[in-house]
């Protein structure tokens, strides 16, 4: 039962990421891209608050925490998914998924800055070895595109880079709240404001929404907003790290496909096939210290049983 329940919840997960980057794509073909951002928060906020009060779980961060989580609000929320849903303006969201699958490697990268978290050189080789490959699919894509496609890219990859950096300083300051506390109100936060300022100042006209963005974003807010953060917080209590982290591998996968099938979109050859050696270094990035670790203890235990042979001949004689 355990094991099925791990299989469900990694399904449920990976279809989850993977169909929101096409979901975003939908919500701003009619819809402004601040307010279709404010209007997702505003969809997962309630329900959010709903779990937060069902569970009993604490809506404020602990004193001296406080500041931080206003912060959570603006540079967890507000701008990354804001910069997201301007980026898939330009860029595909077969593309937009690779670039948000680096996201293992852009919090090893803001912890070794931040937090000087010591690293080894196999992290460092997949860390190589993800960077090389993504700016080699990057620069493929971009040869023949519009104009527009690297500034949606930078946009993409400010955001992995914003998201990467709140996580780094989510564990300098020991931020052990539950996921709803660390979600629910910086939500509805992010949404009244993103909501508020998209109206001044994009001047949506609502009777141009269509009913497909519309969806999209209920969708976005109170699907993938909600139930997916909760299935995949399942999931990793569940789960080993290396089962759960799987899915930022397959998440692109279905991603990419999704767009292949209902558009006809697809990479370039050349950048599929970079999508295995990018997959290898981030596994090696997320798992290189226990690969690291397995590979010293082989070597230690080495000479430790040809000491053993050499007392067990002296024995002999």
């Amino acid at each position: 039962m355990n094991s099925a329940i791990k299989t469900l919840l990694f399904v449920i997960v990976s279809l989850t990421w993977g169909t929101t980057w096409l979901a975003m794509k939908i919500a701003g073909t009619s819809i402004p891209p601040l307010f279709a951002t404010g209007l997702r928060f505003l969809c997962a906020a309630p329900l959010l608050l709903l779990a937060l009060k069902l569970s009993r779980s604490p809506l404020l961060f602990p004193q001296g925490q406080r500041t931080f989580q206003a912060m959570i609000s603006l540079f967890y929320f507000a701008i990354p998914f804001t910069l997201m849903i301007y980026g898939e303006r330009w860029v595909s969201s077969g593309l937009a998924s690779v670039i948000f699958a680096m996201m293992p490697v852009a919090v090893l990268c803001a912890s070794i800055v931040l937090l000087r978290e010591k690293t080894n050189s196999v992290q460092l080789l997949g860390l190589t070895i993800a960077l090389v490959a993504l700016i080699s699919v990057l620069l493929r894509e971009s040869q023949g595109a519009a104009s527009g496609q690297l500034l949606g890219s930078i946009m993409l990859v400010a955001a992995v880079v914003i998201h990467a950096v709140m996580y780094a300083l989510c564990k300098k300051r020991c931020c052990s709240v539950s996921v709803l506390t660390f979600n629910a109100l910086p939500c509805l936060i992010a949404g009244l404001l993103l909501t508020v300022v998209g109206w001044f100042t994009e001047h949506p006209v609502i009777a141009d929404f269509s009913s497909h963005s519309l969806f999209a974003v209920v969708y976005l807010g109170a699907f993938a907003g909600v139930f997916g953060i909760m299935c995949y917080f399942m999931l990793q209590k569940r789960a080993t790290a290396f089962q759960a982290s799987i899915v930022f591998l397959i998440f692109p996968i279905i991603a990419l496909s999704l767009e292949n099938i209902l558009y006809g979109r697809s990479l370039s050859f050349g950048s599929l096939c970079l999508i295995c050696p990018l997959a290898l270094g981030i596994l090696l990035t997320l798992f290189g210290n226990q690969l690291n670790q397995r590979l010293k203890s082989k070597s230690q235990s080495a000479p430790l049983s040809s000491q053993l042979d050499v007392i067990n001949r002296q024995h002999r004689t």
